[in-house]
């Protein structure tokens, strides 16, 4: 089949086409590097790093094209199979400082998806990468225990935030809002115009090739800043924790709904209970690895900073037969080393 999957040169838009090429299909990744060109002073290395991987790689065609552009992605969707749209602007706090642009890549550029989609003459499947932040501050109404180096649900049955988990009347931030809307506008194309399309709700996903930043890829983030001798700020106390799910587990989630045959679905996707990491918990794991402190600041928490975040993946591993496949160790591990190979890189 054909598939187009929109932020090909992202980190998980990178892995995706990776996983569907290697299955013998015929891939085609969109991305106008605008993302990348922002992720380090090296910026024309880390642009194209992605992008020379993939190109390379047989059965990957790279295509140069902005979300924004209705006529570029109706004309690469036109006859595709399936639609993974993973480009947008990730960031919480760059959409705090510039929300227009925020709202155009993340609302405006899926609405184009959607739209191209519907007048394709494939009637394509959709699998779209929307983010637990449309949850917003209902999340922190949720008690939570602070242990010696994390912060817990008080009530230890819960599993985690489940699809039902209210998504309104709390704050969201300009990202959560973008995304929000555009999760909303995905499902109704399902129910209003028949398109088979999936939300999948991330929580933090994790994995090499992930140049991560301080406001985005927390995980890579910490590992690139300690092994190329960078200070690392920490908003809050370094207890809060997130569910961590390693990129080919997400990838894997992606290809079990577009060969099944549910017919729409909003899963919550991350690690899950047994795949949760607090920040002073992966500091902790570095600096063993490493044999060296890290040198740490503290800052006062961010706007939309959750204490806790744990998706609960039941109905993902009902309906997709899917479940987590890389532990939290040796996931770490595998981005630690990545990290190693590449310093020059990342520096």
């Amino acid at each position: 089949m054909k598939v187009v999957v929109t932020g090909g040169a992202g980190f998980i838009g990178s892995h995706a086409c990776e996983h569907f090429a290697s299955a013998g299909n015929e891939v085609v990744g969109l991305d106008d590097l605008s993302r990348a060109r922002l992720l380090s002073k090296k910026s024309a290395d880390t642009a194209s790093y992605n992008w020379n991987f993939l190109s390379g790689m047989a059965g990957v065609r790279m295509n140069k094209t902005d979300v924004t552009s209705p006529a570029g992605l109706a004309r690469t969707i036109r006859d595709a199979d399936l639609v993974i749209h993973t480009a947008a602007q990730t960031a919480v706090t760059t959409s705090l400082v510039d929300p227009r642009t925020d709202f155009r890549v993340n609302l405006l550029g899926t609405f184009n998806v959607l739209e191209a989609a519907r007048k394709a003459g494939t009637n394509p499947t959709i699998v779209f990468t929307s983010t637990n932040k449309v949850y917003g501050g209902n999340v922190n109404q949720i008690p939570v225990a602070e242990k010696a180096s994390r912060y817990v649900f008080e009530d230890e049955m819960l599993n985690g935030i489940d699809e039902s988990f209210s998504i309104d009347r709390c704050e969201h931030t300009p990202y959560g809002c973008s995304k929000t809307a555009a999760d909303l506008y995905v499902q109704d194309y399902a129910h209003t115009y028949g398109l088979r399309t999936a939300v999948f709700r991330m929580s933090c996903i994790y994995g090499p090739r992930q140049f991560g930043v301080e406001d985005q890829g927390w995980v890579a983030w910490f590992i690139i800043a300690h092994l190329t001798g960078k200070k690392v700020t920490v908003y809050g106390d370094g207890k809060q924790v997130r569910d961590i799910l390693y990129v080919t587990d997400l990838v894997r989630a992606f290809d079990s709904f577009a060969s099944g045959r549910v017919r729409s679905g909003v899963y919550n996707m991350g690690g899950g209970r047994e795949n949760t990491i607090s920040i002073l918990e992966l500091v902790g794991m570095i600096e063993k690895w490493s044999g060296r402190d890290f040198e740490l600041a503290y800052s006062d928490w961010r706007p939309g900073d959750q204490k806790v975040y744990v998706s609960d993946i039941a109905k993902a591993r009902k309906e997709l037969d899917w479940k987590p496949e890389v532990g939290v160790e040796a996931g770490v591990r595998k981005v630690y080393d990545w990290v190693g190979a590449n310093r020059a890189l990342l520096e």
